[in-house]
């Protein structure tokens, strides 16, 4: 059993008890080269995704965790990356595609950052640069309930997985100024779309 699957099967245990839902696993493609853009509102986010797909994720995760020696190791072990925030980091940027064309599952925070008020926030237009780089499906993913897990997360911990996105279903209109950022902002959207039926 590899550390991955390890780490896995023990936080699922955790989420089991606390009683986390899952929606929408049938939407995660099986094969081939998969980019989940997930929203982020805690560090617990990558775990909470990680434990809700059958694949294993490569996550993109901001450059300062890795200078922890530690927590560093740790990461790079479960196959996570650095990336260096508010640049164009081309060896993430080749990391990512490395991943992809090997058909394997990326995982993204497309707004860049934790979003402070737990609404979803405007998407990085790199993401598309990924999609278009690799043809891989962006399959969105909301996760509710991981700001504050440890306290409030009891019944609250949530996943719900949209449907793939292709290139082909994103094509922005003729006209449009900066096309990445067009569908990114689709993406967005479909995300954000993605919420919890509501209580009867």
């Amino acid at each position: 059993m590899t550390l991955y699957n390890f780490a896995k099967g023990m936080f699922r245990l955790q989420f089991k008890i606390m009683g986390w839902k899952v929606q929408g696993v049938e939407n995660i493609p099986l094969e081939g080269p998969v980019i989940l853009a997930i929203n982020h509102i805690s560090m617990w986010d990558p775990v909470v995704a990680a434990c809700s797909i059958p694949r294993p994720v490569c996550f993109m995760a901001k450059e300062e965790l890795f200078s922890l020696p530690i927590l560093g190791r740790l990461l790079r072990k479960l196959g996570s990356f650095p990336v260096k925030r508010g640049q164009g980091d081309m060896n993430a940027i080749r990391q990512s595609l490395s991943i992809l064309k090997e058909g394997r599952v990326l995982g993204l925070f497309p707004e860049g950052t934790r979003s402070k008020t737990g609404k979803i926030q405007k998407g990085m237009p790199g993401m598309v640069l990924l999609m278009e780089k690799s043809k891989a499906l962006v399959v969105p993913i909301n996760v509710f309930g991981t700001k504050h897990m440890l306290t409030k997360g009891w019944g609250n911990l949530s996943v719900v997985i949209g449907h793939p996105l292709s290139s082909e279903m994103l094509k922005a209109p003729d006209g449009v100024e900066n096309r990445r950022e067009w569908i990114a902002d689709r993406i967005m959207q479909a995300l954000l779309d993605l919420q919890l039926p509501k209580a009867q």
